[in-house]
């Protein structure tokens, strides 16, 4: 074992995290023993203020959205992990936990549970959206046949189990040639921190084309498996497209980010078992400006986001539409605040728009 000096920064964070659990640094030696050549630690509080328009629901609330703690440890070239608990919503949960071995840039192998290879909405990091929330999320709305709430984008992926975290193995990696990289991943489909629930497994991949310095065009495909409620089998469900991404987060200017998925709505099955066919459009655009000769903020971003949706082609107007407007300020690295005034407007013109309104602030560390 190699023991490490701790630098009065960490030392100062360990002594508020043990007075909050009722220990003084006083009372006890600190000591940190690790094998690792790098330990990195990060953390985030995302604080959110929410309204919804919907009748019988309350009219707004506070929560922590999330709170999480990041270990990333880089024991040598070879072996590396991830240990993420969240502690938000007032309940405790594990977010990424995993093991990775890095033969060479263009092939490494993931073990553990970490996010399968689909959508680029879902792969980005929750300190690096564009939107405050990626579904949506309008409190009261179960308007969406399957997948609930409204038909978002990302509605569509987490709910049916094409995106978001899973159990299993991922490898992936960065070609040499033309600096193609790609991804996929076998899971148990059943979500983060669930046990196997059918013993067939999951798939996921993606590839992604550098078509210039700034425009990436990744084709996605996702196979999900599940327990067939009409016919008590397992089957599998299905999903593809792809998406473009033009700029990045950080860089001032444009950003853009457009995804088209479809495939099979598994919860919601006719009376023969066959799930109905959806299909997705999302699109977001913001602009990161400068502000120059200013110590407190680095940047504004305003920012639009339209995501149309569609539970079941063979129904018409099953599905609606998901507006954002909003405007996020940037004090210093991913600490922001941000506004966003979510609309959805269902397919039905029996149904009333209804929309949210959300404050959200980012601490990160």
């Amino acid at each position: 074992m190699l023991t490490k000096k701790v630098p009065w920064r960490t030392f100062l964070l360990a002594s508020n995290v043990f007075c909050g659990l009722g220990f003084s640094p006083l009372m006890a030696q600190v000591n940190l023993k690790s094998r690792a050549s790098e330990l990195i630690i990060t953390g985030r509080t995302h604080t959110q203020f929410n309204t919804t328009s919907v009748d019988g629901e309350m009219g707004s609330e506070f929560l922590l959205r999330r709170t999480r703690l990041s270990a990333e440890v880089k024991v040598n070239d070879l072996v590396s992990g991830k240990i993420q608990p969240d502690f938000g919503g007032g309940k405790i949960s594990l977010k990424d936990a995993y093991l990775r071995l890095s033969f060479s840039p263009s092939f490494r192998v993931t073990s553990g549970q970490f996010k399968r290879a689909f959508d680029i909405f879902e792969l980005t990091s929750s300190t690096q959206t564009l939107v405050i929330e990626r579904a949506g999320d309008i409190r009261g709305i179960s308007t969406c046949s399957g997948p609930g709430n409204l038909c978002s984008y990302s509605r569509f992926t987490e709910s049916l189990g094409y995106s978001d975290r899973d159990i299993g193995v991922l490898f992936d990696g960065t070609l040499r040639t033309k600096n193609v990289n790609y991804s996929f991943a076998i899971t148990n489909g059943s979500g983060a921190n669930k046990k196997e629930n059918s013993g067939g497994k999951s798939f996921s991949g993606r590839l992604g084309f550098p078509v210039s310095d700034k425009l990436t065009l990744s084709p996605n495909f996702s196979v999900h498996d599940y327990l067939n409620s009409v016919v008590s089998k397992n089957r599998n469900g299905f999903a593809w497209g792809a998406d473009l991404e033009w700029g990045g987060y950080g860089n001032p200017g444009v950003h853009m980010k457009t995804g088209m998925i479809f495939g099979d709505n598994w919860k919601n099955l006719n009376v023969e078992g066959k799930p109905s066919k959806f299909r997705s459009f999302q699109a977001i655009l913001a602009y990161r400006q400068s502000i120059s000769n200013n110590a407190l903020v680095e940047f504004v971003e305003p920012l639009v986001r339209v995501s149309w949706g569609d539970p079941d082609r063979n129904v018409s107007n099953a599905g609606g539409m998901l507006s954002t407007f909003g405007f996020v300020t940037h004090f210093v690295g991913r600490n922001k605040i941000a506004v966003n005034i979510d609309t959805w407007n269902p397919g039905l013109t029996s149904l009333p728009t209804e929309f949210s309104l959300k404050f959200q602030s980012y601490f990160h560390f």
